[in-house]
Order: C-alpha cells, then sequence, then structure tokens
C-alpha cells in the first residue's frame, strides 16, 4: 500500500481504490462498470428520441445544418438538459469561457488532455470530452462511447444529487478536521467524477486484454499454430494502442501536476494563489496519477509479455530452419545410401547408374527443402506482420492535443 499525504491507494488485487481524503472514490453504488442488464436495456432504445431534460442516453436530434458540438449539462442538483455548442466566438467566450480552437481540438483531436481557462476546465480524457465550471458540467456526446457516456452521465447525476446528503457532511466534517480544509467545491466534485470514471474504464478494458493475452501466450507455449499467431497480431495491436491511450491520461495529468499555476487554475469557485492552498487539489490529482502509473505499468508489462514471446519465436524460426537443412541433406542421402550399399546388386552394371541416382536423391532432398520453407515462410510472414502492427499502434495518431 502507498500513501501520499494522507492518500492511500491499493494497487494490489484486482482493482485499484483511490482514496482521497477520507472518501473512496473509483466505484460505489453507482458504480462505472454499468451491469450487463443495464447495457441491454440501453442498446434496445432508439436512436432518436424526443428531446427531455431527463434524456441522457439518446438526446433530442441535432438541428438541421448545426455547426458544433452536442452536449448533456448536468447541474448543481444532478439534472439534465440537452444543449448545442456552436462554433460562434462571443458564445464560446462569454458563456463557456473557450475559445474556437479549444472546441475545434476537442472535436478533432483524439489525445488526451486537460486545458483550463479562467472560468472552465476543459477534460479530454481517454473516451470522455468534458467541460467543467463553477456551477455546471457539460458532457459532450461521442458516436465511439455511447454506453460509456451515459454511465458517465448517470453516475454524475447521482454524485451530485448526494453531495449533501448526511454521509457527505459526515466525510466533509472528518476531512476538516483532518486537514483543515474545507468541504470540496462544485469543480472539484466534477473532476473527482471524471477521474474515477476514467481509472474503472481503463482497469476494465485493461483486464479484459490482459486475459485474452494470457490464453493466446500459453496456448503458443505448447503449440505454434498459424491461426493463434494472428489471433496474437490483433491482441498485441490492441495492447500496445491501449498502452499508447493510458500513458496519455497519465501524462495529462502530469502536466498540470508540475505547474503550480495550473493546479491554483483549478479553483473555480474561490480563485487562489497560494500554495498553502493547493493542498486538496494536489491531492486529489496525485492520487489518481498513482492510479492511473499503475495502469500504464501494467499495460507496459503485457506489451514486454508479447515482445519476449515474439524473441522466444524467433528463436525457435532459427532452430527451425536448421532442422529444416539437416533433413533435406538427410533426405538426400538416403537414395545414396541404398546405392552405396556393399551388398550385390545389378544396377552398378550400367553407366547412368551414377548419375541417375544422385540426381534422384537431389531432388528428393530439394523438394523436401522447399516444401517445408514454403510452410514456414506462411509462418514468418504472419510474425512480421505482428511486428508491422505493433509498431503503427504505438505511433500516436494525432499529435495536434
Amino acid at each position: 500500500m502507498a500513501s501520499i499525504g494522507g492518500t492511500a491507494l491499493f494497487p494490489r488485487g484486482r482493482e485499484r481504490l483511490v482514496r482521497f481524503g477520507c472518501r473512496l472514490c473509483p466505484r460505489g453504488p453507482q458504480s462505472s462498470t454499468v451491469s450487463r442488464a443495464t447495457l441491454r436495456i440501453a442498446a434496445r432504445r432508439p436512436l432518436a428520441q424526443p428531446s427531455a431534460p431527463s434524456s441522457i442516453d439518446a438526446p433530442s436530434p441535432m438541428p438541421a445544418k448545426w455547426a458544433g458540438l452536442r452536449c448533456t449539462e448536468v447541474d448543481a442538483r444532478g439534472g439534465t438538459t440537452t444543449r448545442y455548442i456552436s462554433f460562434d466566438k462571443s458564445e464560446l467566450t462569454t458563456r463557456y469561457g473557450l475559445m474556437p480552437r479549444d472546441v475545434r481540438k476537442l472535436a478533432t483531436s483524439s489525445n488526451s488532455h486537460i486545458r483550463i481557462r479562467p472560468s472552465t476546465v476543459l477534460l479530454h480524457i481517454f473516451h470522455l470530452k468534458v467541460l467543467v465550471q463553477r456551477d455546471r458540467v457539460l458532457v459532450f456526446d461521442d458516436a465511439t462511447s455511447v454506453a460509456s457516456r451515459a454511465a458517465f452521465v448517470r453516475e454524475l447525476r447521482e454524485r451530485m444529487r448526494h453531495r449533501d446528503t448526511a454521509h457527505d457532511a459526515e466525510a466533509a466534517a472528518v476531512r476538516q478536521a483532518s486537514y483543515g480544509q474545507q468541504r470540496l467545491p462544485f469543480e472539484f466534485h466534477a473532476l473527482e467524477a471524471v477521474l474515477s470514471f476514467v481509472v474503472s474504464e481503463l482497469e476494465r478494458e485493461l483486464a479484459a486484454v490482459h486475459l485474452s493475452t494470457e490464453l493466446v501466450l500459453r496456448s503458443l507455449e505448447d503449440d505454434i499454430d498459424r491461426r493463434t499467431l494472428i489471433t496474437l497480431l490483433s491482441l498485441s495491436s490492441k495492447v500496445v494502442r491501449f498502452a499508447r491511450q493510458a500513458e496519455l491520461v497519465r501524462d495529462a495529468v502530469e502536466e498540470v501536476l508540475d505547474r503550480d499555476d495550473r493546479v491554483a487554475a483549478l479553483y473555480l469557485t474561490a480563485k487562489t494563489a497560494a500554495a498553502d492552498d493547493l493542498t486538496v487539489a494536489e491531492r486529489l490529482l496525485g492520487s489518481y496519477y498513482i492510479a492511473y502509473n499503475g495502469i500504464v505499468h501494467d499495460a507496459q508489462n503485457l506489451v514486454a509479455s508479447a515482445m519476449l514471446d515474439s524473441n522466444r519465436n524467433t528463436m525457435m524460426l532459427l532452430d527451425l530452419k536448421f532442422r529444416i537443412g539437416t533433413l533435406g541433406l538427410a533426405t538426400g542421402s538416403l537414395c545414396s545410401a541404398f546405392y552405396a550399399m556393399n551388398i550385390s546388386n545389378y544396377i552398378r552394371e550400367y553407366m547412368a547408374a551414377f548419375p541417375s541416382v544422385s540426381g534422384t536423391s537431389a531432388m528428393l532432398g530439394v523438394a523436401l527443402l522447399c516444401y517445408v520453407s514454403v510452410l514456414l515462410r506462411k509462418l514468418v510472414r504472419v510474425k512480421m506482420m505482428m511486428g508491422h502492427g505493433a509498431t503503427t499502434a504505438a505511433a500516436p495518431r494525432d499529435n495536434s492535443g
């Protein structure tokens, strides 16, 4: 168990638990891991429904010829409203405190980043695109993760509805007695919800890809099959891509932690620049940074396991080449061995006996060598595809974030 300034992290086991102050953050009754029944119900709903304040799974259709983003707004009481953000400079600056380039990068960039403005914190963490202000949270629609966004909105609503209950009041009193801090403002509740949900999503995807990769690697220890290698090719690309995404999430949080002015800018409700007043934000970001760092290490270890298995296959491939050459020579010398046996035979009386036996032996050896080499070349082609796929997945797809 690691502890940093009253922040305890338990990285062991199947789940990482991040404790901020005296509150257990990542998982609770409304966990980010949506049950299968809930996902089935959400999947059965039609894609387009009439606009309603409580509609979070299928917001109202976007108006015709609309140039902007659609999002779901969650207020301080947990109420939801569907809104549309245009690229108009005056609206972005006055209402949301953004610049047009912020929204364009949010719509086009695939890298995780955190942008802090005087009255707004814009987060693109993993699959979530969230805008946080002092009294509301805007969750942008994303076609690639509809179920994940809907689950986050539900969790955020419950968190906002119950943040003033007796349990949260007791936790705030304990936090105030322990650290001398007041109850968390709205923006930190929203930031905590985003970071907690991303931890759960990363752990869920890591567990799924880890199980599949381990099964494939174990099967390759017993038998090398072309289908298994193709499966390992796709899994290796997923693992490398996931490790890259986890690194981007960790780097985004680390970039904010490294500068005090950015940490101070997170205080939207009560602006402060004193270093002593940054303890709450630093503990919050630091605890989740440790969780993200642990996920990155697990993903990198999984990538290393796949690379070690690839190196082992390379050594086995070299051994197979020597064995194939030895097999070809042995097959060619088999026929000549019958000709050279010290027994009575009539084949030696013919002038063409020696050339015929030698040519037949050489042809048999070369034919067998070519046949086995073709089979081996198919495995080598799959191995080269694996190396190329891993390199392509490791390269960042977007450097504009």
